[in-house]
């Protein structure tokens, strides 16, 4: 029964990583769609969306298995319980991966980019995508050690959104209240995809340990 336990965790942590690997390739497709005001890519990210969909009903079916069969309580509980968390959090980034290519869609063929801003956001999409790849190992691999490390990770990202706003309220910015709109909510897309990472993270340190990264901090 323990093995069998085992083995389907493994399969949910498996199919977990495998969303997150999505929505990290759909941030990176996004933010080249925006960054070149490439239409192509902007659609493939649409549509290619549907694989997130699907792998998202394949992890809530394999949590509510564990559920059903192997009567968990205590740890098992909570580590089922987090990855019912965990697809959530994976979904709204791809959903925040999402908007960003609607965004490069919508404006299509301009450039949604001031040229101020777009070195922000080529920096703003590496880091999302590095966060995403950081998420998916700790969630394969349960170290809450590296998932206390992630929860820090997205200090660049904050200081880059706090740049933007100083781009934006420059007297020197030429670009009318359209261009600072779609900068704002972009900046704010970017963001939150982080924060949703870091938030994988704080679900690991509970689903490894059954304590909150605060928890942990100060019994140490």
């Amino acid at each position: 029964m323990r093995d069998a336990y085992q083995e389907q965790m493994a399969a949910l942590n498996t199919v977990l990583g495998q969303m997150i690997d999505e929505v990290g390739r759909e941030m990176e497709l996004a933010t080249q769609a925006l960054l070149e005001a490439d239409l192509e890519l902007a659609e493939q990210v649409i549509s290619d969306h549907d694989t997130v969909t699907e792998k998202s009903v394949e992890a809530e079916d394999l949590a509510f298995q564990l559920m059903a069969l192997q009567a968990p309580v205590a740890g098992d509980l909570r580590s089922i319980v987090s990855g019912f968390q965990l697809v959530s959090e994976i979904d709204r980034m791809g959903a925040l991966a999402l908007h960003v290519a609607k965004v490069a869609r919508r404006r299509h063929p301009a450039n949604v980019l001031p040229d101020e801003v777009a070195g922000y956001f080529e920096e703003m999409g590496r880091l999302a995508v590095e966060l995403a790849g950081n998420a998916r190992r700790i969630v394969e691999s349960q170290d809450y050690h590296d998932a206390l490390a992630l929860i820090d990770d997205d200090d660049a990202m904050d200081d880059l959104h706090r740049h933007l706003f100083t781009v934006m309220m420059d007297r020197e910015w030429g670009h009318g209240v359209s261009a600072a709109v779609d900068v704002t909510l972009l900046g704010r897309y970017y963001e939150r995809y982080a924060d949703h990472a870091v938030l994988i993270a704080r679900r690991v340190v509970f689903q490894a340990t059954g304590k909150t990264p605060e928890q942990l901090l100060e019994a140490s």
